[in-house]
């Protein structure tokens, strides 16, 4: 039987797989952002309340995920810890580090232990200085998934053929152009060819 607290906690980690509050997530799809409040888990009286099927629904939507990739969440067992490669975002620019595709090479990454969410690619950058706050601040960590499918609204980490590392949130991808929004308020927005992209990966998570 599924319990109350194992549907919200999915909802909680659905959220985190896509880098995102709960509020976040509730905004990305289209509802209101109390929506999954703590607060709101609890009627006034203290009986249970569940997320309704369209919110649901929507999150799924939202995110990509389908029911099965949710129940998958609902059932899962606590995840063990694994070690997962990490470097500092203002190295990820310098040679060696990753391959043609962005995935973490060599022998110079330090290592953290995180739970093993099943993606064996899974790696983390830590971010320094000011320059995406609000959003991330010096000395948070962000898990990337060279793997994980990018879409419009993601939060992305990109890497230009000339070395420059980024994190931004992918606003447009066409043939020929990828379009991507700041995550500071105060830093413009940015327009690359797509020849000049080495490579697009998916943040999953945030130490915030």
């Amino acid at each position: 039987m599924l319990t109350h607290s194992q549907i919200w906690k999915a909802v909680d980690q659905l959220a985190e797989r896509h880098g995102l509050s709960a509020s976040a997530l509730a905004k990305r799809a289209g509802l209101d952002a109390t929506t999954f409040n703590r607060s709101k888990r609890i009627t006034p009286d203290g009986r249970a309340r569940w997320p309704s099927t369209e919110s649901i629904a929507k999150i799924l939507a939202a995110t990509g995920e389908g029911m099965e990739d949710f129940m998958q969440i609902v059932v899962a067992r606590p995840a063990t810890n694994r070690a997962i490669p990490l470097l500092g975002l203002a190295q990820a620019g310098h040679g060696g580090y990753f391959d043609d595709a962005g995935f973490p090479v060599g022998a110079a990454w330090d290592e953290i232990a995180f739970p093993n969410v099943g993606d064996e690619n899974v790696y983390a950058l830590e971010i320094a200085g000011e320059s995406m706050m609000p959003l991330y601040r010096d000395g948070d960590l962000v898990v990337v998934s060279p793997t994980a499918a990018v879409r419009r609204g993601d939060r992305v980490i990109v890497k230009t053929r000339d070395g420059e590392v980024m994190a931004k949130e992918l606003k447009r991808r066409t043939a020929k152009t990828v379009e991507l929004r700041s995550l500071n308020p105060d830093h413009p927005d940015r327009l690359l060819q797509v020849t000049d992209v080495a490579w697009v990966a998916r943040i999953m998570w945030a130490s915030q």
